[in-house]
């Protein structure tokens, strides 16, 4: 329809006085807007994944109108559309195989639509990742708003019933440990109100991460979802990402090395996701850096814990939204947080801190003096079964280095075929492995990495075991568990040559995962098989594309050309 050529873009082609100009303008009035709203300037988009398939977002539609009334009061134009939305629990075979197709999706309806900035609505753990993932690449202004987490519940005497408890009764049931009506009943406690979980899970460290890196209003990250906080920052939203495009803001400005550490760092204060490795590689990618496993390394063993929040620690994300969010954060990190990185609204994090009164003590957030525990639970390690590298989140009581022999099993329907049979030969000291679910042979990575402890050692009383594999983890898991090994057994990594009796060294303290077998026998093994490759859609595009978890798990042909650093 496009008289004056398909590659300009942007708000403008609402405001010339041509064919384009009017037609634009035209179409907005049958849908009932004004001669007054459709002259309004900046145009911002509103990219909203509200969906019946994702109940954590199910919340953003009322958060989308306080977005709009933000942009009208500050004199732009919202237009709000939608984009697909990844919902972890309904997403086979993982809603990380569908994270690259949503910043896919998003960067080419920012794209190709007449805006001048776009407001981003998300909250499930792969979609505020996907977002700024899709901007990053688009270069738009862009800010996020987050769903926030749903309301804690109760579940016989637990009080503080949050998403966290549901594994333990989980695992009970499996074991024959928890009866019917148990059951049907804890069906009705474990969600009773709209938002993302209400842990610092893989959700809630993402939101704070789009917090650090300048993507959301500073204090946005924790108020619960359907709090009068969370709409009041919606609307404030409105009316900020409307100064942003009149700034000629990108977002890419926001992401440095320097934004980035300090995502990380402030993560890593708080208990976050394992998953935040991943994405935030990711998200560097897209602005042409690369993080690496040194620097992650570096950042984890120099920052201390300072958030006791659940899933690891004892109190609430509530509570530590009372003692003063992730600013209160970045302020007690001190010197480890660098203050000229920019927040969100045009200013840079000192002046943010500076012009914040400290919030109210409250032992959910300790300080520097007094931490939580020295550095992070975060351990980076590779070694001759990682070469390019894994991840552990070290349980608090766990061993920093184990050998053990291990039991191997290839995908899920091994593992569930085997992991109760009374015969197998495993102790609590074995190291259990599943392997066959990276990006690649999953495919996707789903979160399974949390291997279940099997029927004889759990009612035996065992709850942890130390557990390594390809896979991802739930961030509102806990236990001793390595998790993304790199490259995956799908691709050929060495984790497909393991067999069960092999001994395996974990040395978290040296940064270390190593196998027993001499190297000339282990380089003799035919591997585990890989699977098919797919024969056609997205699945082959992303066989043939997708990268490893040390780079991100993007499609290679999205990233960006790195800059030297």
């Amino acid at each position: 329809m496009s008289q004056e050529g398909i590659n300009r873009g942007g708000g403008a082609l609402f405001r010339g006085d041509t064919q384009d100009g009017l037609l634009h303008r035209a179409f907005l009035r049958g849908a009932g807007f004004s001669a007054e709203d459709v002259r309004r300037s900046p145009v911002i988009g509103i990219a909203n994944t509200a969906s019946e398939l994702n109940p954590c977002n199910a919340g953003l539609g009322e958060l989308a109108a306080e977005v709009k009334a933000g942009v009208r009061a500050a004199g732009g134009l919202p237009l709000e559309f939608p984009t697909i939305s990844l919902s972890e629990p309904f997403s086979r075979p993982s809603s990380m195989y569908l994270r690259n197709l949503m910043s896919m999706d998003v960067e080419e309806m920012v794209r190709a639509s007449p805006i001048d900035g776009v407001v981003l609505l998300g909250g499930c753990d792969k979609t505020i990742p996907a977002q700024i993932m899709g901007a990053l690449s688009a270069g738009v202004p862009a800010m996020v708003v987050a769903a926030g987490p749903r309301p804690v519940s109760c579940f016989g005497t637990n009080r503080e019933f949050t998403v966290d408890d549901v594994w333990p009764l989980c695992e009970q049931r499996r074991v024959g440990e928890l009866d019917d009506g148990a059951w049907a009943a804890l069906e009705g406690s474990v969600n009773v109100g709209v938002g993302t979980c209400n842990v610092m899970g893989t959700a809630t460290t993402m939101a704070a991460v789009a917090e650090v890196l300048g993507f959301a209003l500073p204090g946005s990250t924790l108020p619960a979802a359907a709090s009068e906080s969370r709409r009041a920052a919606a609307r404030s939203t409105g009316e900020a990402i409307v100064a942003a495009a009149r700034r000629g803001e990108v977002a890419t400005e926001l992401v440095t090395l320097e934004s980035l550490e300090n995502a990380f760092r402030a993560i890593t204060a708080m208990g976050g996701s394992t998953n935040a490795l991943i994405h935030l590689e990711a998200i560097a990618g897209r602005a042409g850096l690369r993080i690496g496993l040194e620097r992650l390394d570096e950042w984890s063993r120099t920052t201390p814990v300072l958030a006791d929040v659940r899933p690891g620690g004892r109190y609430l994300l509530e509570h530590l939204d009372q003692a003063g969010g992730v600013p209160e954060v970045l302020r007690r990190l001190g010197d480890r947080i660098h203050g000229q990185a920019p927040a969100a609204g045009g200013r840079t994090w000192s002046e943010v801190l500076e012009s914040t009164p400290p919030a109210q003590e409250h032992p959910s957030l300790r300080t520097v003096a007094e931490p939580v525990a020295p550095r992070g639970a975060l351990r980076l390690m590779r070694g001759s079964l990682a070469p390019d590298g894994c991840v552990m989140k070290l349980a608090a009581d766990a061993p920093a280095r184990h050998r053990a022999r291990v039991v191997v099993f290839d995908g899920l329907e091994d593992l569930h075929a085997r992991i109760d049979d009374p015969d197998l030969e495993v102790e609590p000291s074995t190291i259990l492995v599943l392997r066959g679910l990276g990006m690649v042979g999953a495919p996707g990575m789903p979160e399974v990495g949390h291997l279940p402890i099997p029927a004889k050692l759990h009612r035996q009383g065992v709850r942890d075991m130390v557990r390594i594999s390809d896979a991802r983890m739930s961030g509102t898991s806990t236990g001793s568990v390595v998790l993304h090994v790199s490259p995956e057994s799908a691709v050929g990594g060495p984790l497909a040559r393991l067999r069960t009796g092999d001994e395996v060294v974990i040395d978290a303290g040296s940064g270390e995962l190593n196998h027993c077998v001499p190297e000339e026998v282990f380089a003799a093994r035919v591997p585990a098989p890989p699977p098919p490759l797919p024969p056609r859609g997205f699945a082959r595009l992303q066989a043939r594309h997708a990268l490893q978890p040390h780079e991100g798990c993007d499609l290679d042909f999205l990233v960006a050309a790195q800059e030297e650093s």
